[in-house]
């Protein structure tokens, strides 16, 4: 765990990625008995945090509750742990309250094993700066807070260092936050794997700036045609997309494209009451621009058109004026032709106008005609066609039949079917086109190497009506957590393999097979519904009976709902991964069926507006290696079609090596945190709890957590599934060296002191010599496994005995403290003794006449004693005078004699010298 000092890094973003550390250090030395905390199961909460007080028969008093509705509770250091993978006890309400006390903090990004869980915070956080994505760069994913940056740096850094391709998978309900954490991993690739130093230089036709910005730049205008309101959120994407960051051998960023998956093009004509169609419809009728209402026909009042007012009509955080002019310049930026521009206007007005058209029928006959022409003169004014050709295709179509072609007479309620399908399929072919068009700005021909796959697609859901659009997201969804299944049980094998574990393996994909086999394989429900299309009699009642015939009791993924009072009629229910769900299947024939009317088909080959000839090219015959004739996609059912996108989506990951965001909602209402200046505010409802966070002595309350809520996400989303096939193998793994040098204190005498022993040799007889259970833990090459639980019993056993070894080095302690202090106390009290005694016996003889005689004398003797002092000290003066003189005397004969001695020595030199001249 990184210290403040190296935080310091992330500058004002530390306190919303890791908690400090004193805060560490404190939650590490709080009292906490792991026999008694625990988590007890509440109707109204979902779970509690408890302690139990005692036990009988088996079960908790005080407040009495099954002993299976009592759960495991963490040790205090495990409080607000970036990595739930790495608890001691790996259950919903540790999972929960971990998630509850870190958002409660303001840490929205948290670890589960493979996966980064992200709470939508629903307000800004200073997270996301240039001095973050600075930090984290480089870093593996232990060394770093958990962060969607993280998550990126880890996928381009295996990209460099494999040379594979990466992928991104970021899920979640409608307002959980996909999108925004998709456009965080496109900033942070774009910010660090900029092409060098070198200025980009700018290509004539193609978008300018950065990738992020030339992405950021196509939003609007995938927003307008592919977001709605939902219950949920009010700017939902009803269409998933893959957006693939291209890189050449060097990392260095070479271009970006969009691929997009199963556009809800159904919401065009349908809308449930609290949700609205896509935002375009009504940005247009805003009259903010009002040559768009001149040159699309179309007025200011989304009333006057049945397709797009069956559910709301407004959005209270969406103003569509500033939106349109969003989505208008968004146009021009991609670089649109205007001819294209006036043609997706054109469009967007010709599919409002499809649901005004009348028909009616001809009397006492069952062909429909037209109630009137006004509308589909627009709507043929509108696409470039003949108004009386395409009456008549709708009406009449021509079919072929063999090798001949005949008209066809077409009921009322035929003709509406058509007039929809038709405007659905303008509709999704604009859509994809323009993503199409989107791609070409976005190429830059630089060569690509590698790619990193950023995957932003709905997450599962269950409503109260379920129909077929929830059971194609549902299956996607199953089919996405079997690939993460598949592939957590492949990295596990390839541990346990590296590190020579005999395991019995348990391939965790196949735990979904039973439910992804029901819907897609041969008599699946798919298949089936596919087969009722062809029959021109089938109807909803036939599609439930073929289903209950060949599925009901011979695969437990098939069920019979049970009737629930006040809940929408359901029909069958599947049991899936995240819980099991009721559909309702009313006109899924109609709506798979979806068919385009050939006839209209061709006049739209030949419209004079180039655009939808576009749109719809020829349909290209190709023979077949058994010589059959292959038509082209306007014969092709929903299901199937969305088999397809799914089968391609599937490959693309596949070839890929993935990561995995799983996004969630905290409270249904949308409520951000607030900053407080009161101390304490305490707010406690049924089923929902207000958390406070102190930071720097101010609160932060963190708005609603629903607990029901989301737990329900994240078994949707997958946390909980892959924290049970952590807990079917052996999650919690130790080096050997660091597992002993932390338990060797649970039986030291098993490993002698002075003597070498290999690290895996002292663990094997350290663990043999524990009473535990040891089926639950094995030894690999370099780490010991252990299953969900069993260090946490060992964790247990080690503070015990600390304890024990503590209590003992205390009392040995304060044993020779208080012996060293006795004997003080001791000298203390025998000199308390000789004081009081001696004032005592001077109490006695205070008044006694010789006492009082010896206070008198007492002065007079130290008086006589100094005078003797000073006799001694003129004795002593005198003879040091007289020592001094003899002393002076002496050195003055001494001086005499040297003098004497000097003069001798001169006269023996000037001698020595005349005798050597003669």
């Amino acid at each position: 765990m990184s210290t403040d000092a190296e935080m310091a890094v992330y500058g004002k973003a530390a306190i919303y990625l890791r908690k400090p550390e004193k805060e560490r250090i404190e939650a590490q030395s709080k009292p906490f008995d792991a026999k008694t905390a625990c988590y007890v199961a509440d109707a109204k909460e979902l779970y509690l945090k408890g302690t139990i007080k005692s036990k009988e028969g088996g079960k908790a008093t005080e407040r009495t509750v099954k002993e299976d509705d009592v759960y495991p509770m963490n040790p205090p250091k495990y409080d607000k742990i970036e990595d739930m993978a790495m608890m001691t006890h790996l259950n919903e309400a540790s999972v929960l309250y971990n998630l509850k006390e870190r958002y409660a903090a303001w840490m929205i990004y948290t670890y589960s094993g493979l996966f980064c869980a992200t709470v939508n915070p629903y307000k800004w956080l200073p997270v996301y700066d240039a001095e973050v994505v600075s930090a984290y760069r480089g870093k593996k994913r232990m060394e770093a807070p958990p962060h969607i940056f993280s998550v990126s740096d880890n996928a381009y850094q295996f990209m460099l260092t494999d040379r594979e391709n990466q992928s991104v998978l970021i899920t979640g309900e409608s307002g959980a936050g996909k999108t925004v954490n998709t456009k965080r991993v496109i900033q942070y690739f774009a910010t660090v794997a900029v092409a060098g130093g070198e200025k980009k230089k700018d290509t004539p036709g193609k978008m300018q700036g950065s990738l992020e910005d030339q992405i950021i730049a196509a939003n609007p205008l995938l927003e307008a045609y592919g977001n709605a309101k939902t219950v949920r959120n009010d700017n939902s994407s009803r269409f998933g997309k893959f957006i693939r960051i291209h890189f050449g051998t060097t990392g260095k960023l070479a271009s970006a494209d969009i691929e997009t998956y199963l556009l809800e093009k159904s919401r065009v004509t349908f809308q449930l009451p609290d949700e609205r169609g896509y935002h375009i419809f009504y940005q247009m009728m805003t009259n903010h621009k009002p040559e768009l209402l001149e040159m699309t026909l179309i007025t200011t009042n989304p009333y006057d058109y049945p397709m797009c007012s069956q559910g709301q009509i407004t959005v209270a955080s969406i103003d569509d004026k500033e939106e349109l002019v969003a989505t208008d310049t968004a146009i021009d930026i991609l670089g649109f032709t205007n001819e294209e521009k006036m043609g997706i206007y054109k469009f967007t007005g010709a599919v409002l106008h499809h649901g005004n058209m009348k028909f009616k029928q001809k009397q006492r006959e069952e062909q429909a005609e037209p109630d009137g022409t006004e509308e589909a003169d627009k709507v043929a004014y509108l696409l470039g066609l003949n108004s009386a050709d395409m009456l008549k295709a709708l009406c009449y179509p021509r079919v072929k039949v063999g090798n001949e072609f005949v008209t066809k007479g077409q009921t009322v309620p035929q003709v509406y079917n058509s007039v929809s399908a038709l405007a659905k399929s303008i509709y999704e072919r604009m859509f994809l086109w323009m993503v199409v068009r989107i791609n070409q700005m976005l190429d830059t021909k630089q060569q690509r190497n590698f790619f990193i796959g950023v995957l932003d697609i709905a997450g599962f859901e269950i409503f109260d009506f379920n129909s077929m659009e929830q059971l194609c997201i549902n299956f996607t969804n199953e089919k996405l957590q079997q690939f993460f299944n598949h592939h957590m049980f492949v990295l596990e094998q390839e541990e346990y393999k590296k590190e020579g574990i005999v395991w019995e393996f348990i391939d965790f994909g196949m735990d979904l097979a039973a439910c992804i086999e029901l819907i897609e394989k041969p008599m699946g429900i798919f298949s089936i519904l596919e087969e009722e299309c062809m029959f021109p009699k089938a109807s909803d009642t036939s599609f439930k009976n073929k289903l209950y015939d060949q599925h009901l009791g011979k695969n437990n993924a098939f069920q019979k709902p049970k009737p629930v009072k006040g809940k929408a009629e359901a029909h069958f229910s599947l049991v899936h991964y995240a819980g099991t769900v009721d559909y309702n299947i009313s006109g899924w024939l109609d709506k798979n069926k979806d068919p385009l009317n050939e006839s209209a088909v061709q006049l739209y080959q030949k419209s004079s507006v180039k655009l939808l000839a576009t749109l719809y090219p020829p349909v290209v015959e190709e023979t077949g290696k058994k010589g059959g004739k292959k038509k082209g996609g306007s014969m092709q059912t929903v299901s199937s079609q969305f088999r397809e996108n799914l089968g391609k989506l599937m490959t693309n990951l596949r070839s890929t090596h993935p990561h995995f965001v799983r996004c969630l909602i905290p409270n249904e209402s949308k409520t951000p945190g607030k900053v407080l200046k009161s101390l304490q505010i305490f707010c406690h409802s049924i089923d929902m709890m207000k958390l406070i966070y102190q930071v720097n002595g101010v609160n932060f309350v963190i708005g609603l957590m629903e607990n029901f809520l989301v737990i329900h996400q994240l078994r949707c989303n997958g946390v909980l599934e892959g924290i049970r096939i952590c807990r079917k193998g052996f999650p919690s793994r130790i080096l050997y060296g660091d597992f002993k040098q932390r338990y060797k204190v649970l039986n030291a005498s098993v490993i002698p002191e002075g003597q070498f022993m290999d690290n895996k040799k002292a663990s094997e007889k350290l663990l043999g010599s524990i009473d535990v259970n040891h089926d639950e833990y094995r030894f690999g090459t370099t780490k010991v496994f252990f299953k969900a639980g069993l260090l946490g019993v060992l964790e247990e056993m080690r503070d015990e005995k600390l304890a024990a070894l503590v209590t003992m080095t205390q009392a040995l302690c304060r044993g020779y403290l208080m012996r060293r202090e006795f004997v003080k106390m001791m000298e203390r009290r025998e000199s308390i003794y000789t004081i009081q005694y001696n004032i005592r016996s001077f109490m006695n003889v205070k008044h006694w006449p010789w006492m009082k005689v010896y206070y008198k004398v007492k002065p007079l003797l130290k008086s006589a004693e100094t005078e003797k002092e000073l006799a001694t000290m003129k004795e002593d003066f005198v003879k040091c005078k007289e020592d001094l003189a003899k002393a002076e005397a002496k050195k003055k004969e001494l001086e005499e004699k040297m003098v004497a001695l000097l003069q001798e020595k001169n006269d023996l030199q000037l001698q020595v010298a005349s005798v050597s001249i003669f």
